[in-house]
């Protein structure tokens, strides 16, 4: 099996904060050469918590780790001349620009789309903002909060007769991310036939609303407004109920007959015995109370057996693991999910999680720990810039990088 990966040989200007720095990061984690250009105190997400070692410092964030993992640093000043020009020769050798700036933002400091197409006219530009580059809302401002709601995504998460409730995470920055390599990959792919770089303007609000699977369907395509149903999934396929020592994903997209005699055999059955029940329609139309009753069967039983059970009857039926159970998963033991990354300038490793997908040929893997700030400087600036270290000496002491 081949370690090269799948973008071995493309280079990627990574220019983003926490709004996109997932997009680069998954380019990153196929092979490219990612270069954060970072300002000469730091992103911000380096002073993001929680820290390693419980001790605040630009090197040990866990949140500036786990965004940029595979990548290399550069600091470099775009606002000061010397610095923009720096910028501007790295253009010209770049595959992929990414950055998540206000609108119009890099046209300041003499960076627009014309002036970089103009230095590499097969450069790919991918602009991540929260209402994108043009309309009535292009200069507000948006954190993930804001965006997860005007996306659809708070108001459809909760219990139906409580107030909604914020998604756990980054989520719309995370649905940006995703949108956005994909985009940058079907560039590419066009410039394999044109030979022509574009520039993607991508909406975060946009991006979060299609990535809340049923919201945004459901009102184009039938006139519904999506509704809070707390742990029930719009389609009415499955739901978490509360077992004595846990809880477990409740699925009636198995095979009915083999749940209903399960349930029937302890007793719990009710009134699911009942004809209608058969109909698979009118299932998903009485979801709830449907899953009252399998609440009510479960309650106090062990969800770690009501697993085992169910998968000896092959139904598809799961436990809900807390984010500290994760790395004890007997599945995500089994494939090797969790990879430990060595951080020698700290003496120790620190278990990641690992790759999100697999690739015969081409697969995910490690290539080096988050950059230390300005870790790269002199291999990029000096060694393929050519500046030598007196100037780069220099250039530090003006604050350049």
């Amino acid at each position: 099996m081949s370690a090269t990966g799948a973008l071995k040989g493309l280079r990627v200007l990574d220019l983003t904060g926490l709004k996109g720095a997932l997009a680069s990061r998954l380019l990153a984690d196929m092979g490219a050469d990612v270069i954060k250009v970072e300002p000469p105190g730091g992103d911000r997400t380096r002073s993001l918590g929680p820290f390693a070692g419980n001790q605040p410092h630009p090197d040990r964030s866990l949140s500036f780790w786990f965004y940029n993992l595979n990548k290399r640093s550069v600091t470099l000043d775009y606002q000061h001349a010397r610095g923009a020009g720096l910028l501007l020769r790295l253009v010209e050798s770049a595959d992929v620009m990414i950055e998540s700036f206000k609108p119009d933002h890099l046209a300041q400091f003499g960076l627009e789309w014309d002036e970089l197409r103009k230095r590499n006219p097969a450069l790919i530009l991918c602009s991540i903002a929260p209402f994108g580059q043009t309309g009535p809302w292009r200069d507000f401002e948006a954190d993930d909060t804001v965006l997860a709601a005007l996306s659809g995504m708070l108001y459809v998460n909760g219990f139906p007769d409580e107030p909604p409730v914020r998604p756990l995470g980054l989520q719309a920055y995370h649905c940006a991310a995703y949108y956005g390599a994909i985009a940058i990959m079907c560039a590419l792919f066009a410039r394999e036939r044109t030979g022509r770089g574009q520039w993607i303007d991508l909406s975060m609000q946009e991006a979060a609303a299609w990535g809340v699977e049923h919201v945004a369907p459901s009102y184009f395509g039938t006139g519904q407004i999506a509704r809070r149903r707390g742990t029930l999934h719009w389609a009415g396929g499955f739901r978490v109920g509360k077992c004595r020592d846990g809880y477990i994903l409740h699925s009636i997209s198995g095979d009915w007959s083999t749940l209903l005699e399960w349930v029937k055999a302890d007793g719990a059955a009710q009134d699911l015995t009942q004809p209608q029940w058969e109909d698979p329609q009118y299932r998903r139309d009485h979801a709830a109370h449907l899953f009252d009753v399998l609440d009510a069967w479960v309650r106090d039983k062990s969800c770690v057996e009501l697993e085992q059970r169910a998968q000896m009857l092959r139904l598809p039926y799961a436990i809900p693991h807390s984010i500290n159970d994760l790395p004890r998963d007997e599945q995500l033991v089994a494939r090797n999910y969790f990879v430990e990354v060595e951080h020698p300038e700290l003496g120790r490793k620190f278990l990641y999680p690992g790759a999100p997908y697999i690739f015969s040929h081409t697969p995910w893997r490690l290539y080096r720990r988050p950059p230390l700030l300005g870790e790269h400087n002199d291999a990029v600036l000096g060694g393929e810039l050519g500046i030598s270290h007196e100037e780069i000496a220099v250039l530090r002491a003006e604050g350049v990088c």
